[in-house]
């Protein structure tokens, strides 16, 4: 996979004859999946190179901040889901003034000129250019061959990054794993915090969130794995008396997550964390790029009159999900 920066003004890139498909992919969900399996196909048909084309900033991002919806997946993220599903080319197009601003007709000359497309691949509802101007029925008439791929459905309902961040939000893990084709998870290093969690004798790794507001907030049963290595065995290796409890894939960790800005907690300016508690862990992961995937949602975020209370309600919610890893031996993942 190549990964490819575009903006309104670029000079024309040099590419093989591609096959496109444009979106904001976020989730990377089965529709998107549907799409990019027709997209593969059209191009082995064609003896063309597989491109998807998305917008960083998200458009509503760039409209309305941060009231924009919150996002399912970072940019880092979809890239990574892009890749595991063998596109060939990942352009992503910065959307800012000037590329809110092009026409239809530009739209489509940067698709031909820079992204050097032949065929296309989208959604039955595509729109795009200045005031929405252009549609599939334009492109054709450009001189594009157009797709339209239907819209995909489960349980009677169009599957949509709409849909999922709902479910999301909802606590509904088991329907979002489904809506997705796997388990919701975030991607992000890991950094220093207050270190507030140490003084509660509950310690946490404070994982960047990478997105201006994550689609869920709660108490969670969490796995978390180092992207670049086995993170059971760091730690074993850091402190062998607390190796911490397995997670259900090999050299993973159990924990409890938490997403929220910590209501009970005074700041100057509420923040989103994303915070995992690892029990009989202690070992030093400042850095390390980890994967929180969501497993089981306990309940949402609480605002303590105290932090005795608070100290009291984590030790309960701790609890709580070291009797979830027991009882749920195995997990689909």
């Amino acid at each position: 996979m190549k990964l490819l920066r575009l903006n309104a003004l670029a000079p024309h890139t040099q590419l093989p004859k591609t096959a496109v498909t444009i979106g904001n992919f976020d989730g990377v969900h089965v529709g998107h999946q549907a799409m990019i399996a027709q997209l593969k196909a059209r191009a082995e048909a064609q003896n063309l190179k597989t491109l998807v084309m998305i917008f960083e900033p998200q458009p509503l991002e760039f409209f309305k901040g941060y009231e924009a919806p919150p996002r399912i997946t970072s940019l880092r993220e979809k890239v990574e889901y892009l890749t595991e599903l063998g596109v060939d080319y990942i352009a992503v197009a910065r959307f800012d003034r000037a590329f809110r601003h092009l026409s239809a007709e530009e739209f489509a000359d940067m698709l031909k000129l820079q992204l050097n497309a032949q065929s296309l691949v989208l959604g039955d509802d595509f729109h795009f250019g200045k005031n929405r101007q252009g549609n599939s029925e334009f492109l054709r008439r450009y001189g594009f061959e157009v797709t339209n791929l239907n819209t995909v459905e489960f349980g009677g309902e169009r599957v949509s990054s709409t849909r999922i961040r709902q479910v999301l939000q909802q606590g509904d893990l088991a329907l979002a794993a489904q809506l997705l084709g796997r388990p919701y998870s975030i991607t992000g290093r890991v950094q220093y915090g207050d270190q507030l969690g140490r003084t509660l004798d509950f310690p946490t790794i404070n994982v960047r969130v990478g997105r201006h507001k994550p689609c869920l907030q709660g108490i969670y049963g969490v796995q978390v794995e180092w992207q670049q290595g086995d993170l059971a065995k760091n730690v074993q290796s850091q402190h062998p008396q607390k190796p911490g409890i397995p997670g259900y894939l090999p050299g993973s960790l159990f924990g409890a997550g938490h997403v929220g800005t910590r209501p009970a907690i005074a700041q100057e300016q509420p923040e989103w964390r994303l915070e995992v508690h690892f029990p009989e862990v202690s070992a030093h992961l400042y850095g390390l790029l980890m994967k929180v995937t969501f497993l089981n949602y306990l309940h949402g975020e609480l605002n303590y009159p105290s932090l005795e209370a608070l100290k009291a309600g984590i030790d309960d919610d701790v609890v709580k999900l070291r009797a979830f890893r027991e009882n749920t031996p195995n997990f689909p993942l």
